[in-house]
C-alpha cells in the first residue's frame, strides 16, 4: 500500500468508525457486531503503524495514549460555570415563576431537563476538533483533564461541522459500569465506591489516561458556554444543535409552555428517576429565549434565568447510639450523632452532626434513640426526626459539659450565638483543627499534610502552630507512622511550594473568624500587603463595600493579639509570601487606564493572545470582562469570525475594537 492510498484509506476507517462508534454510544442502536468494528479498528491501528505521520489527533486510535500525567494543569474558563439555585417544593418553583414574569412579562417558555448526578465539565472544539476538557473546579478555574475525556467514547473528537466553541455537560457513570468496578474492586480487596457520582469523579481525576478507559464512563451535554459565530436563539435550538453536531444529548428534555408544565414534568420523574440507568438528583429548569435569559442576567454565583428543583431526600430508620463531642477551629463544641451504620442516597451514614444543644433539646434527642436520618441536599446526613413511639426507657438525656472535652477550660456562650465555645487559644483541639484548616486545598494547599499527619506532629510536639510547619526537619518527619523517603521528599516540597502562594491564600490558611475566601481575596487586593491589612482602623475596613461591621471588627481584633503578630513575624522568617500576587484593580493602584471600571466582551478568535490571557490583561487594568453583550457592555473586542455579539454590538452602538487596537491600547 502506498502512502496516498493509505491515506484514502484511513479518511474512510475514520469515518465509517467514528460512524458506528455514534450508533453505539451515542444513539444505543449499533448497525455492526462488535467484531466488524474491531476489525476495522484494527486495520487502521495497521495502517497507522505503517504510516505514522498519517496518524492525526482525531483519529479513533488517539483515544488512549501517552503517559500518565504528574499532575493536572489549570484551565480558566472563558465564561463562567455558574452553580445553579435550588427549589426543594412545588412552591419554591412557582416562587421562581413568579419572578421570572415580573422581570420579562407574560411570554416566556422553560425547558425542563433531566439533572445528571455527575461531574460538571467542559469541552472545548476548534474548527470542529476536540483540543481541550476540563472540571468545573470553582466556576472560574477548571483542571485540564483532556486526556481522560478522549476515552468517553460518547465524546466526538471531530464534530460534523468545523465550528469554534465551549460546550458544557455532566460526565457520569452509569449504573452498570460502576457494578462492574466495584465488583472488581472487591475480588482485589480494595475499597468500593459509595456511589457512581465519586466513581466518576475520582475516575476523571486519575493521572494515567488508561485507568479512566477501563471505567466505561458516559457524557450528556447540556449546554453552550462559549458561542462564538452560532446563530441560535434559544436554548431548546441549542440541544438541536448540539445533537446535530455528533454530541450526546440527553433525549427526555422538554419544553415547557407554564409553570403547570413543569410541575406535571417534575412530579413524573420523581416517581420514574429508579428506571433509570443512571443516577439524576433533579430536574433543571431553564427560560427557553436566550434573549430572555440575558434580560433576567445573574447574581454573583447563580443565573436568575435558571433554577435546580432537588428531588426529595431518602430517609432512612436508625438508632443513635451515642453522642460524641468535637472541637473546631474556632472553638464551637459541637455535637455529633453516632448512628448504627445506614445506607442513605448511596453511601454509608454512621455520623450525622447535631450542631448544637438547642436543637438535640428542640427534636427532643436521647442516647438509644431510633431516628429518622436523610442528606441534606443528598449531602450531609442529619436527624430528622425521633420515633418516640419505639422508646423503651432505657435511653438517657444527654447534657453539654461545662467544660472543654479537650482541654478542660470552661465553655462560653457569645452573645447572640447558640453555640458552646471553648475560647481557651492553647486548646490542643482548637490547633490542631486551625492547622487542618491552614494546609488545606483553598488555604495553603500544603499536599501530603491530611488529618492523620498534622495529628503525629502535634502529639509529638512537633508543631505548635503554622509557622512551625516551616522548620520541619526530614528527619523528624521519617520517625512518623507510614511516611517514607518518598512521601517526606514530596511533602517538604510541598511545603516549601506552598511558600510562594498569594496573600490570599495565607490570610485565608489564618482562619480568621468571618473571612472566608472570597473576603480574603477582596482584603488582599485591596490592601496589597500583609503590614498594610495589620495596619488597618475599624473604620478603613468598612470602607470596602464587602466589609461589614462584623468582619472589620473580627479582623481588627485578630490583628492587635501579640500571639497573632508574632505568627506573623515567624511566617515571614520562614520566607512564606506576605504580598498579593494577583490581578490588581486599575482603581486600587496608580494605574491610568482605558479599561478601569469598565464592562468589555470578548468575542471571535484573536491572533495574538489567547482569550484567556487577553481577560488577565484587562482585569489586570481595572476592566470586568462578561460573557455576553448588553446595553451595559462598554467595549466589544472583536477577533476574527466574530458573529451574535458582534452583531448585537453594532445594533446597540457599543464601541467595536479590532485586535490591533485592543494591542496598541494595552502598550500605553
Amino acid at each position: 500500500m502506498d502512502r496516498g492510498t493509505a491515506a484514502k484509506r484511513i479518511k474512510e476507517l475514520h469515518n465509517l468508525l467514528n460512524q458506528y462508534n455514534y450508533e453505539y454510544y451515542v444513539l444505543d442502536n449499533p448497525s455492526v457486531p462488535d467484531a466488524e468494528y474491531d476489525r476495522l479498528m484494527n486495520e487502521l491501528i495497521e495502517i497507522e503503524q505503517k504510516f505514522p505521520d498519517l496518524v492525526v489527533p482525531e483519529s479513533p486510535t488517539q483515544r488512549v495514549g501517552g503517559e500518565a500525567l504528574s499532575a493536572f494543569e489549570k484551565v480558566e474558563h472563558e465564561s463562567p460555570m455558574l452553580s445553579l439555585a435550588n427549589a426543594f417544593s412545588e412552591a419554591d418553583l412557582r416562587d421562581f415563576d413568579r419572578r421570572v414574569r415580573q422581570a420579562i412579562g407574560e411570554h416566556y417558555a422553560y425547558v425542563c431537563e433531566l439533572k445528571i448526578d455527575g461531574l460538571a465539565v467542559s469541552l472545548r472544539y476548534e474548527d470542529g476538533l476536540f483540543v481541550m476538557g476540563s472540571t468545573r473546579g470553582d466556576g472560574m478555574v477548571g483542571e485540564n483533564i483532556t486526556a481522560n475525556l478522549k476515552t468517553i467514547r460518547s465524546i466526538p473528537l471531530r464534530l460534523n461541522e468545523n465550528l469554534n466553541f465551549e460546550v458544557r455537560g455532566e460526565a457520569y457513570m452509569p449504573r452498570k459500569s460502576f457494578e462492574q468496578l466495584n465488583k472488581m474492586r472487591a475480588q482485589k480487596g480494595e475499597m468500593l465506591f459509595a456511589n457512581p457520582r465519586n466513581a466518576a469523579a475520582g475516575s476523571l481525576r486519575q493521572l494515567d489516561p488508561r485507568i479512566a478507559a477501563s471505567r466505561h464512563l458516559d457524557i450528556f451535554l447540556y449546554g453552550i458556554g462559549e458561542a462564538g459565530t452560532l446563530d441560535i436563539s434559544t436554548h431548546s435550538e441549542s440541544l438541536e444543535l448540539l445533537s446535530r453536531l455528533g454530541l450526546k444529548v440527553n433525549k427526555e428534555w422538554k419544553k415547557c409552555l407554564n409553570i403547570n408544565e413543569v410541575i406535571e414534568y417534575v412530579s413524573s420523574w420523581t416517581e420514574r428517576r429508579s428506571s433509570l440507568d443512571y443516577d439524576i438528583d433533579g430536574i433543571v429548569i431553564k427560560v427557553d429565549s436566550l434573549k430572555q435569559q440575558e434580560q433576567l442576567g445573574r447574581t454573583a454565583k447563580s443565573p436568575r434565568w435558571a433554577i435546580a428543583y432537588k428531588f426529595p431526600a431518602e430517609e432512612v430508620v436508625t438508632k443513635l447510639t451515642n453522642i460524641e463531642l468535637s472541637v473546631g477551629r474556632t472553638g464551637v463544641v459541637t455535637p455529633t450523632a453516632i448512628l448504627e451504620p445506614v445506607q442513605v442516597a448511596g453511601t454509608t451514614v454512621q455520623r450525622a452532626s447535631l450542631h448544637n444543644e438547642d436543637l438535640i433539646r428542640e427534636k427532643d434527642i436521647m442516647i438509644g434513640d431510633w431516628v429518622v436520618v436523610k442528606k441534606a441536599g443528598d449531602i450531609i446526613p442529619e436527624v430528622v426526626n425521633v420515633l418516640t413511639e419505639r422508646r423503651t426507657g432505657e435511653e438517657t438525656v444527654f447534657h453539654m459539659p461545662a467544660q472543654c472535652p479537650e482541654c478542660g477550660s470552661d465553655l462560653v456562650r457569645l452573645e447572640g450565638e447558640v453555640a458552646l465555645r471553648c475560647i481557651n487559644p492553647k486548646c490542643p483541639a482548637h490547633i490542631r483543627e486551625s492547622l487542618i484548616h491552614f494546609v488545606s486545598r483553598n488555604a495553603m494547599n500544603i499536599e501530603g499534610l491530611g488529618e492523620k499527619v498534622i495529628g503525629q506532629l502535634f502529639l509529638r510536639g512537633l508543631v505548635k502552630d503554622a509557622a512551625d510547619l516551616y522548620f520541619l526537619e526530614k528527619e523528624e518527619l521519617l520517625k512518623l507512622e507510614r511516611m517514607g523517603e518518598k512521601s517526606v521528599n514530596n511533602l517538604l516540597e510541598a511545603i516549601e511550594k506552598s511558600k510562594s502562594n498569594s496573600l490570599e491564600k495565607l490570610l485565608f490558611g489564618l482562619g480568621i473568624r468571618h473571612v472566608g475566601e472570597k473576603a480574603a481575596k477582596i482584603l488582599s487586593e485591596h490592601y496589597g500587603t500583609m503590614d498594610q491589612l495589620m495596619k488597618a482602623t475599624d473604620e478603613e475596613l468598612q470602607s470596602i463595600p464587602e466589609i461589614g461591621e462584623k468582619m472589620s471588627d473580627s479582623i481588627v481584633t485578630y490583628f492587635d493579639n501579640e500571639e497573632v503578630k508574632q505568627l506573623i513575624d515567624e511566617l515571614k522568617a520562614a520566607g512564606v509570601n506576605m504580598v498579593y500576587r494577583g490581578p490588581r484593580q486599575a482603581a486600587q493602584s496608580n494605574v491610568e487606564s482605558v479599561f478601569a471600571g469598565k464592562t468589555i466582551v470578548l468575542t471571535g478568535k484573536l491572533e495574538k493572545l489567547t482569550r484567556g490571557e487577553a481577560k488577565k490583561k484587562i482585569e489586570m487594568l481595572g476592566g470586568n470582562v462578561t460573557g455576553s453583550v448588553s446595553r451595559k457592555t462598554d467595549l466589544v473586542i472583536a477577533g476574527e469570525d466574530a458573529g451574535s455579539k458582534l452583531a448585537k454590538a453594532q445594533e446597540l452602538g457599543i464601541d467595536i475594537w479590532d485586535e490591533e487596537k485592543f494591542l496598541e491600547q494595552l502598550e500605553h
